[in-house]
Parts: structure tokens; C-alpha cells; sequence
């Protein structure tokens, strides 16, 4: 992908950079790999080893060995995962400068209550710990349902 590059991350190992701006509301990426249903994701030995994306309430979307296997999470992220007729794209949500890494918040794609890990994005409103959508602030809830990024099978829980 010519408008991203992956780069070494001091704490995480990987992450991925934009080359290019990306203006609020660009689809940076569409998200693919094979979809699971829970029972035939594997057990892990480490939360942060997790590849797996929760698309409904028993399916998730696996690893593609390609860059969305790399986009990190932050508490404050500048892009998040817009669902448009069963794909996902991760979309910018502010505008993004060539050079920045791309964020993204996994709490607005979790709804199984009880998988966390804990959260090193730095960032100064970190919540210290990755979990469910139910658990976020009311308000960073209505921000994200607003914005369109959590998907249809949590977003219909709070309308």
C-alpha cells in the first residue's frame, strides 16, 4: 500500500505510518483475513497477541498477514472502522498528516465482557486498560456512535 509504510514500535513491535495526508472522513483501508466463528479462535498466551476482530456477536475477522494486522490502539485515536455492507474500512475520523502513526480505539469493535488487556498508547486521557464498548464513558460512547465506527450489532444495543 503506497500511501502507508510499517514501521518498528519501541513498546508494540509494529505500526503503521501514513506516507501521505488523509483527510477527515478518507477510507484509509479495508480490513480482510478469513472469518472465525469464537469457538475456532485459538488460545492465546498473551491479550496483546490478539489478531482477531470481533465483526458480530460469535464472528471475527483474522489475521490478513497484511497492514490492518498492524494498526495500534490508542484512547484517543484519529481513525476508526467504518462497516459498509459487511466489509470494514478504516476511515479517518480528524485529518491525518503524512508521517503520523494511524490509531485506532479496539473497545469500539468488543462486546464479549470479558477480554481486556492492558493499554500503553501514552496518550493523556488513557483509560489503562483496553475493554468493551459498554465500558467506555457515556459520552466517548455517543462520540463513537456518532461518528459511525462501531459496528451495526453493538451500535443497535443503544438506540
Amino acid at each position: 500500500m503506497s500511501s502507508l509504510i510499517l514501521k518498528d514500535h519501541p513498546l508494540l513491535g509494529k505500526t503503521v505510518v501514513a506516507l501521505r495526508n488523509f483527510r477527515n472522513g478518507e477510507e484509509i483501508m479495508e480490513f480482510s483475513g478469513p472469518q472465525v466463528k469464537e469457538e475456532e479462535i485459538p488460545a492465546l498466551q498473551k491479550p496483546e497477541d490478539d489478531r482477531y476482530l470481533q465483526i458480530g456477536r460469535d464472528l471475527y475477522l483474522g489475521a490478513s498477514g497484511g497492514f490492518d494486522d498492524f494498526f495500534n490502539h490508542s484512547c484517543c485515536p484519529n481513525a476508526g472502522l467504518v462497516e459498509k455492507d459487511g466489509r470494514f474500512f478504516l476511515t479517518a475520523i480528524e485529518e491525518i498528516p503524512a508521517g503520523e502513526e494511524i490509531l485506532w480505539d479496539y473497545s469500539t469493535y468488543m462486546d464479549e465482557r470479558d477480554w481486556e488487556m492492558d493499554c500503553l498508547c501514552g496518550e493523556k486521557i488513557c483509560r489503562g486498560v483496553i475493554r468493551d464498548f459498554c465500558f467506555l464513558p457515556e459520552a466517548l460512547r455517543n462520540k463513537y456512535l456518532h461518528l459511525g465506527i462501531v459496528p451495526k450489532f453493538i451500535a443497535d444495543q443503544y438506540r
